[in-house]
């Protein structure tokens, strides 16, 4: 059986997993959650920004699309739209721009010889 890992899955193997974590725990990100963590809220918005969707109801709707292939990418479910906009409320914004300006500063080392950038 051969066994391929999706796109969105490989992306999501360059982030940096210790960073994240520490940035969550900073903000007390995941305190008293029991199902839908800062990972997979960064992972639904992450798949929903390069689907290039616009609301909650929309994302939802690409989920329901890609239900069957959703597991392999690292979402372990389709998320309810109430959970989602639960989340974006309550959660700490601050999680998601300090992990930002750790990709910022990865980025930034990688191109840091290139002219045009």
């Amino acid at each position: 059986m051969k066994i391929e890992s999706a796109v969105f899955s490989q992306l999501m193997l360059f982030i940096p997993e210790y960073e994240f974590s520490k940035c969550v725990n900073k903000y007390k990100g995941d305190y008293r959650v029991r199902q839908f963590t800062c990972r997979e809220h960064f992972y639904v918005i992450s798949f929903a920004q390069i689907r290039f969707r616009e609301g909650v109801r929309d994302i939802e709707a690409c989920f329901t699309v890609f239900s069957k292939k959703i597991y392999h990418s690292g979402i372990k479910g389709i998320i309810p739209r109430s959970t989602l906009a639960e989340a974006n409320q309550k959660r700490d914004w601050r999680i998601y721009a300090d992990f930002a300006q750790v990709l910022i500063k990865q980025a930034r080392e990688l191109y840091i010889e290139d002219s045009d950038f």
